[in-house]
């Protein structure tokens, strides 16, 4: 990336022809400085981190230019040019892969560590030892707004690696969320489960709910208010704030499931069937039963039932193709 643009620049070509600089002062145009790489940090957060917000401080190390020889790497301030690479700080090798074919590959120098230079020892700075940069160590104070998203990055402009003739690069923090025991975030909303037991969904249900700040919400049904199983139910501005409009914030959704009993004794089912809607099933008479064929329903697991059907198929469909295979073989060679 360093070094200036070619013939074709028209900045070159104003230089070779009058000399200096068409924005005048005469100075020569510098080399361009490449972009150090930025520095990726994942940052773990919690649920509560990203509903409260939070500041968390950071000991990092970094390379910064040595104070002593100002990133020169010597005390004279000197340096030689590179003999192995001749300067140009990479390297070319060759590769025979075969009769007329050979492969070129590129490397850094291993002399001069891709600089380009080198450094008479006795030159060499006392503080750095001709490294040009020294190691610094650095705290960096994350602020974690309310409402940032698992993903987000959070940058610090500069703060990477320095180098000589390099634009620092930004060291970047990229949140990443830690799995909650009880809520689940979608967007600016919130999920949470909660299960009743029937008696709760059929005659009301009170409970409490601690929220990610600690406040207490009080969950209650309405008077006469039925609960059915999968059902879900909202309470606004109980979600996540919104990012940079904190006042702002989504849904708490609950999703209730419903515990139903095993079994019911003979009795109990005589009282609920006082109190409950009447059966809407169709009254058979005797008659109408002798002619039926009694049946007995099974527990089963569904998903397993399905799974293991198709592992039978699959094993089945193997079996047949295998044995069309076979004939035709058989079939060729008594040809």
């Amino acid at each position: 990336m360093g070094g200036g643009g070619g013939a074709h620049d028209p900045f070159d070509i104003f230089q070779s022809f009058f000399g200096g600089s068409p924005f005048g002062g005469g100075s020569s145009r510098g080399r361009r400085q490449r972009r150090g790489e930025d520095v990726i940090h994942p940052l773990k957060v919690s649920l509560e981190d990203l509903y409260n917000g939070t500041s968390k401080k950071l000991s990092l190390s970094r390379n910064v230019i040595c104070t002593k020889c100002k990133g020169k790497g010597s005390k004279s301030g000197a340096s030689m040019k590179c003999s192995g690479c001749q300067g140009s700080g990479m390297k070319v090798s060759i590769r025979h892969l075969g009769p007329s074919m050979i492969q070129q590959m590129q490397h850094p120098c291993n002399e001069c560590k891709g600089t380009g230079e080198t450094i008479n020892d006795k030159d060499r700075c006392p503080q750095c030892k001709g490294e040009k940069v020294i190691q610094e160590k650095k705290v960096l104070e994350v602020i974690v707004e309310k409402g940032m998203q698992n993903g987000q990055k959070i940058t610090f402009p500069g703060e990477a690696d320095e180098a000589p003739d390099t634009v620092t690069g930004d060291i970047v923090f990229v949140l990443q969320q830690k799995e909650h025991p009880k809520f689940k975030r979608k967007g600016d909303d919130l999920f949470v489960e909660h299960t009743l037991s029937l008696t709760e969904a059929l005659c009301g249900f009170q409970f409490v709910i601690t929220h990610l700040d600690g406040r207490q919400l009080l969950i209650k049904s309405q008077p006469g208010e039925v609960v059915k199983p999968d059902q879900f139910k909202a309470i606004n501005d109980e979600g996540m704030p919104m990012y940079q409009r904190p006042f702002m914030r989504g849904k708490l959704y609950i999703h209730f499931t419903v515990d139903f009993p095993e079994s019911l004794s003979p009795d109990q089912c005589k009282m609920l069937e006082t109190v409950l809607p009447p059966r809407t099933s169709v009254q058979l008479t005797d008659m109408e039963l002798d002619e039926c064929e009694e049946t007995t329903l099974h527990d089963v697991n569904i998903e397993e039932e399905m799974r293991r059907k198709q592992q039978a198929a699959q094993e089945a469909y193997d079996e047949d193709d295998d044995m069309q295979g076979g004939a035709q073989r058989v079939q060729c060679a008594q040809q």
